[in-house]
């Protein structure tokens, strides 16, 4: 009996975990597009004239792979120790890449900065090489590299406690701002693609942010 009891408290306590359940709606899509709109498929090339002069930077791999577990750090944060800002950021999150993924399926993007030929060899350009044959050039518009980094930094800037710990807070946006640099630098993606991310980073969060001052949430007595 209190094994029971200890695992309905357990399931009680962690409940809010339903949302990772959108997973289920978001990897058999991204794998039908990915599938389906490639290098060798009609698509909207992305191009700016600034991509032309941004280098190709093969040490931005380590903040571009750095990524994976800059995100589901936070999120995991959020989810053992702030159930409300865990809400929120997935909500944010989910929102954006809802929207990649209906951009994508309806405008099919892609890129061709790739570099032909790496200026140097070395470990990180053979990380790129490896980054580059598991991902393909296409789905790109809005960046979700710069999305969720920005959708990240949002929940740490208005999380009380963690704005407790400025070198948390600071390190956090350094990395964040390596990330979206790295974006650009190891040719992933385009500076159309960066802008794009930030303005709907910036539109779903002035949303979500009127949609709570407009229903305030009741406080606990």
């Amino acid at each position: 009996m209190i094994r029971v009891s200890a695992f309905k408290k357990t399931i009680e306590k962690y409940k809010h975990a339903w949302v990772f359940l959108y997973a289920f709606i978001y990897l058999p899509w991204f794998a039908y597009l990915e599938k389906h709109i490639t290098a060798t498929s009609s698509f909207h090339a992305i191009h700016s004239v600034l991509d032309d002069k941004i280098p190709f930077i093969e040490y931005f791999i380590v903040p571009y792979l750095l990524w994976f577990f800059f995100v589901a750090g936070v999120f995991l944060y959020f989810f053992f120790k702030d159930v409300d800002g865990f809400y929120k950021l997935a909500k944010l999150t989910f929102a954006g890449m809802t929207i990649f993924l209906l951009i994508s399926t309806v405008f099919p993007n892609g890129l061709m900065l790739r570099p032909v030929v790496f200026p140097r060899d070395n470990v990180f350009t053979d990380l790129v090489k490896m980054l580059y044959l598991v991902d393909t050039p296409t789905n790109v518009f809005p960046s979700l590299h710069v999305f969720n980094s920005l959708a990240a930094c949002i929940a740490i800037a208005k999380s009380e406690r963690l704005r407790k710990h400025p070198v948390i807070c600071t390190g956090a946006y350094i990395l964040a701002g390596l990330i979206i640099l790295s974006t650009m630098f190891l040719k992933q993606h385009s500076v159309i693609d960066v802008i794009g991310a930030v303005f709907m980073a910036y539109v779903l969060y002035q949303f979500s942010e009127k949609r709570s001052n407009r229903f305030p949430k009741k406080q606990r007595v």
